[in-house]
């Protein structure tokens, strides 16, 4: 098989930012179409190898510091350049993919990744979510995503937003917590997670009914001093070894930007807003939202030379966090 065969029949929209160049999509298509996940160069593994890892809690697995949320890759991308773009990160080391469906603000981002997988599932973090209360439109939901993935089995699936969703019915007998721990007794997913961005109670509930793997929430040092997981509940879900993953550790999409992934964040923090994130107790990684080669390269870098915020550093974010916050509001939905 002929690299380019790996990729026909993927569309080529429009992009607003110009698609990979030809030496590194035929890099990365013959790799796939080898089927093997190693790095294309001797340059690419040792930078593969500079990202630092760390456990992700009572998983056990190494993950590195910097996840790749897709999102923005979904929206922003075509199917094609989407792939591309997800085939050099994982390349480089960035094998945590979190995505979604569709109907959840994630565009083409599993369908864009799918193409990826069916080449080399080996070796990738796929997170996947249900936003479903009903254990049984979960369930649909996850074979869906996987259809789309173009895989058997997902590494780690979220009951997403929880915030939002019905939590007397999400826990029940019919919900879709017990769903979940079946699917993972099943084989369709490894490990059971929560996420969201909002009503951090609903979070300390669900810990104290359910063997929760994985939390992820909206952590930023701006949002601290809104929703504030980083002290309601991230210790109590350390108390149990649950992994800890922050996401909207740039605050999130800001959707007037014409920026590829709309980073709220002033451009002036975004560096500190990720060290941030990486300096919480027993945080693992935070998912970033990235949509160009750019960002993720940008990104990279910090990852690669990360140090934690000193004390010194943490106090003089928190009158800069707060303004932030008071211009923010409540923007991910109510606290309590």
């Amino acid at each position: 098989m002929e690299a380019s065969e790996e990729w026909q029949g993927l569309p080529e929209e429009e992009e607003e930012t110009p698609p990979l160049t030809r030496r590194a999509f035929f890099t990365a298509a013959a790799g796939a179409a080898l089927g093997v996940g190693l790095a294309a160069s001797d340059e690419e593994a040792e930078a593969a190898a500079a990202l630092p890892r760390r456990v992700l809690g009572k998983t056990g697995v190494r993950v590195p510091i910097l996840g790749f949320g897709t999102a923005s890759t979904g929206i922003r991308r075509s199917v094609r350049n989407g792939a591309e773009l997800f085939e050099e990160a994982i390349r480089l080391g960035v094998n945590y993919m979190d995505t979604a469906p569709s109907h959840t603000g994630y565009g083409r981002a599993q369908v864009q990744l799918g193409h990826v997988l069916k080449n080399r599932r080996k070796g990738v973090f796929v997170v996947t979510k249900c936003h479903e209360s009903g254990g049984d439109d979960a369930l649909r939901l996850l074979q869906k995503n996987l259809k789309e993935l173009q895989t058997d089995h997902a590494d780690l699936v979220y009951v997403h937003s929880l915030g939002d969703i019905d939590l007397d019915r999400a826990l029940g007998k019919d919900g879709v917590f017990p769903a979940l721990m079946k699917a993972k007794r099943d084989g369709l997913t490894r490990f059971v997670g929560i996420s969201g961005h909002h009503r951090p109670g609903k979070f300390l509930r669900a810990l104290a009914e359910y063997d929760i793997d994985v939390i992820m929430c909206a952590v930023n040092f701006a949002d601290r001093h809104t929703y504030n997981f980083e002290q309601k509940v991230f210790p109590v879900a350390a108390k149990k070894n649950t992994g800890l993953v922050a996401m909207k550790v740039f605050g999130g999409a800001n959707w007037q930007s014409k920026e590829m992934s709309n980073r709220m964040m002033p451009p002036e923090h975004l560096r500190t807003a990720f060290r941030y994130a990486l300096s919480l107790p027993r945080v693992s990684l935070a998912v970033l939202g990235m949509a160009s080669r750019e960002e993720l390269h940008q990104n990279l870098a910090w990852a690669r030379q990360f140090k934690p915020l000193t004390e010194k550093e943490r106090a003089a974010l928190v009158p800069t966090g707060r303004n932030i916050a008071e211009r923010w509001g409540a923007h991910f939905g109510p606290v309590v």
